[in-house]
């Protein structure tokens, strides 16, 4: 409800409530500090004039502006008892009371919906960067020899550098055919640009070869392993220092220990979805040339995998019950 300042004036000291009534029949108040002490009658009557006027004066009201006002009105916010106060006895103190609807303010709330069990929809994960896509023996040497000379500044800063690695080949849908051999590696280092090389068609050449058998650039990825002894058995070519995200994964997050995937991985460690459509994953890795969506495919797996490991590894071990991070993320196990 709100008053005119016509209507309600200050003119007594702050510390005091006194009122008088003027040549208009009106009430002049002083502000009120103290909300415990009671009102009396004809201050209740002067305020349930006051509002019963006002609400009169309302277009939703059904009578006119002259119509006299109730005196009671039924939606009045002061809440009082009246009783007929006998000789010596001091009359009921009334106090004024707070509406209901200031109450249900301080009910607790929720901003989300409290529902179990439903999974949330995240945002695709997709590299970002340049993808630099070399396909014949010329220019996969080209980007394998520039891609150790800027990585050769990192090492002489720190003596491990970490880059994602992932491989891609052709799978075989009948029985006794062997799938076919690493057809794409694809390398890693930052956030800025990926290497697709179509080693189906180039072969791994000497640079290339260097960079995978140097033990101080860490190749990190999801069952890397594997991928490393397929690289073996195809190009007789060792893939030196690396270290599998599950691995790490299970050493990091507070669980039962599994075999983990980039997908479960991007989910809870930086809210991604990381999107591995059928079509694009078990598709010819043998192609002359790499369609765009493959390219795509390809770069975010390794900018995958190098971005995950940057996320583990800055996390505590989950044993160490000492730091307080390390059971901010609890996982369980599926």
């Amino acid at each position: 409800m709100l008053f005119s300042r016509g209507e309600l004036t200050a003119e007594s000291p702050m510390n005091s409530r006194q009122h008088e009534t003027n040549n208009n029949g009106k009430i002049n108040w002083s502000p009120i500090l103290d909300w415990d002490e009671p009102l009396t009658d004809q201050e209740l009557e002067a305020i349930d004039a006051i509002e019963a006027s006002f609400q009169s004066s309302t277009p939703s009201s059904s009578s006119s502006s002259s119509t006299p006002a109730a005196t009671t009105p039924s939606s009045s916010i002061i809440n009082k008892r009246h009783s007929s106060p006998q000789k010596d006895q001091e009359p009921p103190k009334t106090r004024r009371q707070l509406p209901n609807s200031i109450f249900s303010l301080s009910k607790p709330f929720s901003l989300s919906p409290c529902q179990g069990n439903v999974k949330m929809r995240y945002p695709a994960m997709k590299f970002g960067g340049q993808i630099l896509y070399s396909r014949t023996s010329i220019e996969v040497e080209k980007a394998a020899r520039e891609l150790l000379q800027s990585l050769e500044a990192e090492k002489r800063e720190r003596d491990r550098v970490v880059i994602g690695f992932d491989i891609e080949w052709k799978p075989s849908f009948t029985t006794g055919v062997l799938p076919g051999k690493a057809a794409v590696m694809q390398i890693c280092a930052n956030t800025s640009l990926c290497h697709v090389m179509h080693i189906f068609h180039s072969g791994i050449t000497q640079s290339l070869q260097f960079l995978l058998e140097d033990s101080k650039l860490v190749k990190v990825g999801i069952g890397i392993g594997g991928d490393c002894a397929k690289v073996f058995r195809d190009y007789n070519v060792s893939v030196k220092s690396v270290e599998d995200l599950s691995y790490l994964a299970n050493q990091k997050l507070d669980g039962k220990p599994k075999t983990w995937g980039l997908q479960a991985l991007a989910k809870i460690l930086v809210c991604k979805e990381l999107q591995k459509p059928n079509k694009i994953r078990l598709g010819n890795w043998q192609v002359d040339v790499l369609s765009k969506e493959q390219l795509q495919y390809a770069a975010t797996d390794a900018f995958a995998s190098w971005q995950l490991y940057q996320v583990l590894k800055s996390l505590p071990d989950a044993k160490d019950a000492t730091d307080p991070t390390s059971k901010e993320l609890k996982v369980e196990s599926t």
